[in-house]
C-alpha cells in the first residue's frame, strides 16, 4: 500500500476514534462517586449466606456514640475527603472546605456544583449498625465504622435522598437508579460481612432478592 494511502487511513482511524471519545464524555455525567468497589455478586451472596439472623434493637442509640467526621490528614475531615473523591473538578479552601467542583449522585442521577447539596451517606447506617451489633462495641470501632474510607461505606448524594432515606435498610428503601441497586446491595453485605453485623429477616429476603439478578 502507498504510503499516502496508509497514513490517510491511520488518520481516518484516529478522527473516528476521536470522534466516539467526545460521544462518550459528552454523555458521561460531569462527576461520578467514587465507592471503593465492592465485592461481586457471587462474593456477596456468599456473605450474606453466612450473614448472623436477628431481631434489631435499638435500644440506648445515639448518633454521638459514633463519632464521625474526624480528621484524616492536614485540617481535611471525612467529609471532605469523600466530597474531594467523589466529586469532579473539587476546588478546596486552605481549611479543606468544598469551594467549587460537581458532585453526581449515583443514587438518583442527580448532579450538583453546591456541596451544601451533597450528604455523606453511610451506606450502611449508623442506626442500623447499633440495631445489628454495634451497641457492643467499643466507641473506638464505631468510630472507624463512621469513618471508613476503606469499605464501601461512604459516598456523597443528594441531600434530601439521603435524609429519605434514613436508617432503612433494603427491605424498605432502595436507590431509585435501578441500574444501581445491584452495587448497592454488594456494598451493603460486604460492609455487613466485614463489621460482623446480623441481618434481620426482612433484610435478607430482600438482599436475597436483589443479589439474585447481580
Amino acid at each position: 500500500m502507498p504510503r499516502f494511502y496508509a497514513r490517510r487511513r491511520l488518520s481516518v482511524a484516529a478522527a473516528a476514534t476521536a470522534l466516539i471519545s467526545s460521544v462518550a464524555l459528552f454523555n458521561a455525567p460531569t462527576a461520578s462517586a467514587a465507592l471503593p468497589t465492592p465485592v461481586s455478586g457471587a462474593t456477596a451472596r456468599s456473605y450474606l449466606a453466612s450473614l448472623t439472623v436477628a431481631t434489631e434493637d435499638r435500644t440506648g442509640y445515639n448518633r454521638d456514640l459514633f463519632p464521625h467526621w474526624i480528621t484524616q490528614s492536614g485540617s481535611c475531615n471525612t467529609r471532605e475527603v469523600v466530597l474531594k473523591r467523589d466529586g469532579s473538578g473539587v476546588q478546596q479552601d486552605s481549611s479543606c472546605a468544598a469551594t467549587s467542583g460537581s458532585w453526581y449522585s449515583p443514587y438518583d442521577g442527580a448532579t450538583w456544583s453546591a456541596a451544601s447539596d451533597v450528604d455523606i451517606d453511610h451506606l450502611v447506617p449508623l442506626a442500623e449498625a447499633w440495631d445489628s451489633g454495634a451497641d457492643s462495641w467499643t466507641t473506638s470501632r464505631r468510630q472507624s465504622f463512621a469513618n471508613d474510607l476503606t469499605r464501601p461505606q461512604l459516598i456523597a448524594v443528594t441531600d434530601n435522598v439521603n435524609q429519605a432515606k434514613g436508617d432503612q435498610d433494603p427491605a424498605t428503601w432502595m436507590p431509585s437508579r435501578t441500574t444501581y441497586r445491584c452495587t448497592y446491595v454488594r456494598a451493603w453485605v460486604q460492609v455487613k460481612y466485614y463489621y460482623g453485623l446480623s441481618v434481620d429477616s426482612a433484610e435478607k429476603s430482600a438482599l436475597t432478592n436483589y443479589l439474585a439478578s447481580c
